[in-house]
């Protein structure tokens, strides 16, 4: 006998429509019932998906109920003699493709026919037996058969057995990593709302997923049924944006709209599971120093106690954690999509600047804002990609030109290679295999060297450090006191009696910068920004007709060093670009560039929280022309295809 068991009917006062009670002092509406099948908790919600009316069909499937509700899977076949073996088969698919459905689905199938042979027919006698299946019911196409008022597609299901509603089943999972701030789930009228759900005795947020075996990839839907976390500072209708402040997401209500990126995605197929946390207005927050309002995400890798990077930390560290989630968005204008993918080993992106509609997303400065998207398959990501990311120029053939910046790298490999087990080695062993690929040989260069060679006339900075070292301090903390700080801060005194809202240390020390630079510092900002672009442009990054870029250009992403949440680094002390050329994350930001971080390895420490050897990612970023994000998505794809890239697993080690 299986295991079923209500845990829970959550209720609200207030939402959408539903099976509604009527009371003398309001209305008490079904938003979800919690239940546990087995030992998985699963989510019912309160909205029907089809039903079955056949009375005599409800009273054999009654008699298996409990709680009113019988689990059942709806099995499509094109067979005209669906039989043991052909129930095995499906059996042996779904249990490996699928982490929702479950053999206790199995309490009653329910057989549909989709194939062309006339009078199809069913034997599962002892399939029957063997599995448990009290009934079988089939669709009109067979003898007897009934049909649901609504089709459905293959998968695990519940039927309501007084009512004769089918509802679709979520599978319940805990965020232990806290990356979420809550999971969703579709309102059923193009909005979401905050899943009304709870695992018994957990003490982190749970999260939804519906079955996978719900829903089938097309041209028009090439991401059907994938997983979407969305960083807390994309609007999403029916739902509070945040943006890592306790004050901003309680003053401001839910959105009437989504934002054009997210519902590009979801019109793509994706399904959004849940809102990831992101540092305080998207700045940069270490995290035990500058975390208040919200707990820091856990980076999964290694030991588990390594900071997890920001500001899209939620994302990140949510895609290197959970095997149930398929892809978190993020953003990035000085790193917040690179940095965490480096230091938690995934795929991630800050793609070319306008790559996507950025409406309806808070902005740190709308000069250097993009959206990016974590995945770990390499072929995924650029599935993603070319859905998300349109209107990009078009290549026939991969680059040649490896441009290798030894002032980023440390050293030249050629004239002193690296140390075996070292982590240049890493490097140096996946840029080998990578020349091998493209059939070239690296480029070695000196990018500040470059710069001092062909910088235009008209520049009289001596150095890259000195023309942009406050430029991009200056832009984000300035587009943000007038978009974000200055509205948010009047809209909540005006609301609390002239209280000011908390903020935290990161972004109050900017804005404190920003509100003390002098006139004109935003336009000189833009002019340095634009000088370095077009010498990129015109220098280093040059765009090519068969190729897109003329070269790509490599440098270390993050390179397994260890940085322990539990320590007390000094916040924010300082703000500018203080190397001797510029950082080299700062390249694709000022110069609008795509930066795509690939994980190649993983390096060994000795850890201090846990006293074992753990280990950590070792990642490379490639650089392209701007406008030729697809060209790289696709060289991704194709070195996963020859083994030189490698799809990363979840939680303490990206390979295993």
């Amino acid at each position: 006998m299986f295991v079923f068991k209500a845990v829970g009917i959550a209720i609200l006062a207030f939402g959408l429509r539903a099976a509604t009670v009527q009371a003398a002092q309001g209305s008490i509406q079904d938003v979800g019932r919690t239940f546990t099948l087995g030992s998985i908790s699963y989510f019912l919600p309160p909205y029907s998906v089809s039903s079955l009316q056949d009375p005599l069909s409800l009273s054999k499937a009654g008699k298996s109920a409990s709680d009113g509700l019988v689990p059942f899977s709806v099995i499509p076949t094109s067979q005209s003699l669906f039989d043991d073996t052909a129930l095995q088969e499906a059996v042996d698919a779904w249990t490996s493709n699928d982490d929702v459905w479950s053999k206790d689905f199995l309490r009653g199938v329910y057989i549909t026919y989709n194939g062309t042979r006339p009078s199809p027919s069913i034997s599962l006698l002892s399939a029957q037996k063997e599995f448990g299946i009290d009934f079988v019911l089939t669709s009109g196409s067979y003898p007897s058969g009934v049909e649901l008022t609504r089709s459905l597609p293959s998968g695990p299901y519940f039927l309501e057995v007084a009512t004769g509603r089918v509802f679709e089943v979520y599978r319940l999972y805990n965020d232990e990593n806290q990356s979420f701030l809550y999971g969703t789930i579709s309102d059923g009228k193009g909005g979401f709302r905050v899943l009304s759900a709870r695992i018994p005795g957990a003490a982190t947020e749970t999260i939804g997923v519906p079955s996978r075996l719900y829903f089938t990839p097309t041209p028009e839907k090439p991401l059907a049924g994938m997983r979407l976390g969305v960083k807390d500072i994309y609007d999403v209708q029916g739902l509070r944006t945040g943006c890592g402040s306790r004050a901003y997401w309680q003053l401001y209500p839910p959105k009437t709209r989504t934002a054009p990126a997210i519902q590009r995605l979801l019109d793509g197929g994706m399904v959004l599971v849940g809102k990831t946390k992101t540092s305080q207005f998207a700045n940069g927050e270490a995290a035990t120093a500058d975390w208040v309002d919200l707990h820091a995400p856990y980076n999964p890798r290694g030991d588990g106690y390594q900071d997890g990077s920001s500001s899209s930390t939620g994302s990140g560290t949510a895609i290197a954690a959970y095997p149930w989630l398929d892809f978190a968005v993020g953003t990035d204008t000085g790193g917040s999509m690179r940095g965490p993918a480096g230091v938690n080993g995934a795929f991630g992106n800050r793609p070319s600047h306008g790559a996507v509609a950025l409406d309806d997303v808070m902005p740190l400065s709308p000069e250097l804002d993009t959206a990016g998207i974590f995945a770990r398959d390499a072929k995924l990501w650029a599935t993603a990609a070319h859905w998300w990311y349109q209107d990009f120029k078009s290549f026939t053939h991969f680059p040649k030109k490896l441009l290798f910046p030894v002032d980023y790298f440390g050293s030249s490999y050629l004239t002193n290679p690296p140390i075996q087990g070292t982590t240049a080695a890493i490097f140096n062993t996946f840029i080998t295999a990578l020349e091998g690929f493209l059939n070239t040989t690296r480029v070695e260069i000196d990018f500040s060297s470059t710069w001092n060679a062909t910088k235009p006339a008209s520049v009289s900075a001596p150095t890259l450090q000195t023309l942009l070292s406050t430029t991009y301090t200056d832009l984000i903390t300035l587009s943000q006191i007038e978009l974000v700080a200055d509205p948010f801060i009047s809209d909540y005194s005006a609301a609390h009696g002239g209280r000011m809202p908390f903020i935290d240390p990161s972004p109050l020390a900017r804005w404190a910068y920003g509100r003390a630079l002098p006139a004109g510092r935003r336009e000189e900002a833009l002019t340095n920004k634009t000088i370095f672009m077009d010498w990129v442009a015109s220098q280093v990054m040059k765009p090519d007709p068969t190729t897109c870029s003329e070269s790509i250009m490599i440098y270390p992403q993050s390179q397994g060093r260890t940085n322990y949440r539990n320590g007390l680094p000094s916040s924010n002390a300082a703000f500018s670009d203080a190397s001797a050329s510029i950082a080299s994350t700062r390249i694709a930001v000022y110069a609008e560039l795509p930066d795509m971080v690939v994980p190649i390895g993983e390096a060994s420490y000795a850890s201090a929280i846990t006293g074992e050897t753990e280990f950590l990612p070792v990642t490379i970023s490639f650089l392209a022309a701007k406008g030729c994000d697809l060209m790289l998505s696709d060289l991704f794809a194709a070195l996963q295809d020859a083994g030189i890239v490698k799809p990363v697993g979840t939680g303490s080690r990206m390979f295993t």
